[in-house]
Parts: structure tokens; sequence; C-alpha cells
């Protein structure tokens, strides 16, 4: 494992870290403890050092569960949770400084600690972006020593490049990936001029990148892999990386033919490529089980991807993929 620096922090994360939304259970599926606490387990043997939750996963579970495992551990790896997706309906308006600290102080229950590591604004509407009160409550819980540091969880590159003005921004957590390639044009060389870490979700596209779906898979019904595939519960970038899925699996053939036969997976390229990125801090792919966690972690150990590898990927984006995604997000 390698680690690099996240933003205003100072943590030393590991490059291929770990997202707790699927911990305990595959999308829509009942949560499990003895699953949970395995796989995370496997993570922090694995040398990931930084596991990224919410107070929505699970209804607190995740948080709980992620929790659990670290206090057990004496690695000393950092947990980052997200707040706001609670506010009922997800608009602006709803958006209150009382809300946000009610919501931090349950985390801080959740997790059994006197102040958490890093607090993330998870995914609000635009117009939040553009209230510096939101901020000040984020400044004063700092203040009042309930979070370390805080940063933002975002759906548009407008958002991040909004947020890292305010200068006590850590870190931005976006969506970036081979179908997803917009934050590396101007989004990442601002942040790190700006000293913001760069924390990347959804790797994979939701397993799109992993190689292993045709035409003819199929998901679960609680799976947002079906129903939010036009963001009907939420922003449809979360989903495919909004992608529409049959073009999609058609990119994802070509991109098996750029790589050809090797012993890495597709995902393992696909989380390599990201990590050729230097402005990335980490990546947070998800694991439902302790192989997978293991195996992500493997894409560190790849040898850098060559020039013209990197080129046919952005090609195959460039033909394919931006059309459709590109300016959107």
């Amino acid at each position: 494992m390698k680690y690099r620096n996240l933003g205003k922090t100072g943590f030393k994360v590991s490059e291929v870290s770990l997202g707790a939304w699927q911990i305990g259970g595959k999308w829509g599926e009942t949560f499990d403890d003895a699953v949970a606490d395995k796989t995370i387990h496997a993570a922090i043997d694995a040398g990931v050092t930084f596991i990224d939750t919410a107070d929505v996963y699970d209804g607190g579970r995740s948080e709980r569960a992620v929790a659990r495992v670290v206090k057990s551990r004496p690695e000393g790896v950092r947990v980052a949770t997200k707040v706001g997706r609670r506010f009922s309906p997800h608009v602006s308006p709803n958006y209150t400084p009382e809300g946000i600290v009610g919501f931090v102080d349950e985390s801080l229950a959740n997790m059994g600690v006197e102040a958490l590591d890093l607090v993330q604004l998870h995914c609000p509407p635009t117009d939040v972006y553009y209230r510096p009160e939101i901020f000040e409550t984020l400044d004063r819980l700092r203040a009042d020593g309930k979070i370390i540091h805080y940063g933002v969880s975002v759906e548009k590159v407008e958002e991040a490049l909004k947020a890292s003005e305010y200068p006590d921004v850590a870190s931005v957590q976006i969506i970036f990936n081979m179908f997803r390639q917009r934050p590396a044009e101007l989004l990442f060389g601002i942040l790190s001029e700006r000293n913001v870490g760069v924390i990347v979700r959804v790797p994979l596209a939701s397993g799109l990148l992993s190689g292993k779906f045709t035409r003819e898979s199929t998901f679960g019904a609680k799976d947002h892999r079906t129903f939010n595939r036009e963001g009907e519960s939420f922003d449809r970038g979360e989903t495919f990386g909004g992608v529409d899925y049959e073009q999609g699996v058609e990119a994802v053939d070509e991109l098996k033919r750029v790589f050809g036969k090797t012993d890495a997976s597709l995902a393992q390229i696909a989380l390599r490529w990201i990590l050729m990125h230097d402005e990335v801090s980490c990546i947070i792919p998800g694991a439902s089980r302790a192989e997978q966690a293991t195996e992500n972690v493997k894409a560190c150990e790849l040898p850098p991807l060559t020039t013209e590898q990197m080129a046919a990927v952005r090609e195959v984006y460039e033909r394919r993929i931006m059309p459709l995604v590109h300016q959107l997000w």
C-alpha cells in the first residue's frame, strides 16, 4: 500500500481506501454485522487507513460497524462520515445550522467518539454551497471540538469549485472514473493549488467498470442499479456514473480489448487509472465482502499505465461516453 496526503487534514491516507455504503451487505440487502466486521478487518489488514461512511447508510449501522472495528485496531484508521441527506425533503431551505449540529451529535453517538475525524456535507443541493452560514456552522463545530476537519461530497464540478473557496474546506469527494473524466480537466488542478484533498467515489461506475456485467445482467429490486437509472431516487450520476447501461457495457467491451489478457482484473486496472492522477488523495471503492476489499487494494501493486493505454482510455471516453455525461456534472 502507498499513502497520500488528504489536503489540509494532514492525514496520510491509503491510496485505495474503503467506502462503507455496502458494508454489511450488497445494495438493498439486509445488513449483516458479521460480514461488516470481516470486510472492515480485511481492508485494514491490507493497509487501508481511511474509511468513508455516512449517517444514512443503513440508518447509522454502517457508522456503528466502522467505529466498532476501528476501535479494536491499533492502526489509527481515520473515519470520515457525511451528514445532510436526512433533511427531508432534501432541498436547500431545509438545511439549517441546528439540523447540521443535530446530525453531527448523532454521528458522534453512533461512533462513540468525542470528535469526528472528517465530516462532509452529503451532496447537498447546489444552492447550499452559496450559503456561508452553513460553512460557518461547520467552523463552530470545529471550534467546539466536535469535528477535527470538514469537507464536502459533491455531484458537480461547479459545487466543488465553490466549496473550495471556503478557507477551511479540507476535502472534496467527487465521482471520477474512466467514464467520468471531467474533474481532471480543471478542478483537480485548482483543488491542488488550494490544498484541498480529493476523495474519489464511484470509481467503478457502480460495478460497470468491473467488466463482469453483460446486457443481460439484472439487479435486485432494492438495488439502486435497478431503481435509480434515471435518477428517480437520487442523482442519476450516482448510478453507473450517469452512463446509459447498455452503452456503458459496449464501452467496457472496448476497454477489455485495450488491455487484453492480463493477470489484473479490469476493476483493478480502472482503479490504477485513477491513481495515475497525482491530485487524487484516495479512492473509496465499496466492498460487500472481505475478498472484494482485498482485491481492490491490489490495484496499488500494478505498474503505471502506459501513455498508449491512457490515450486509448481517453479515446473510448471521448467517442462513446463524453457526449452523454461530460457537461452534466
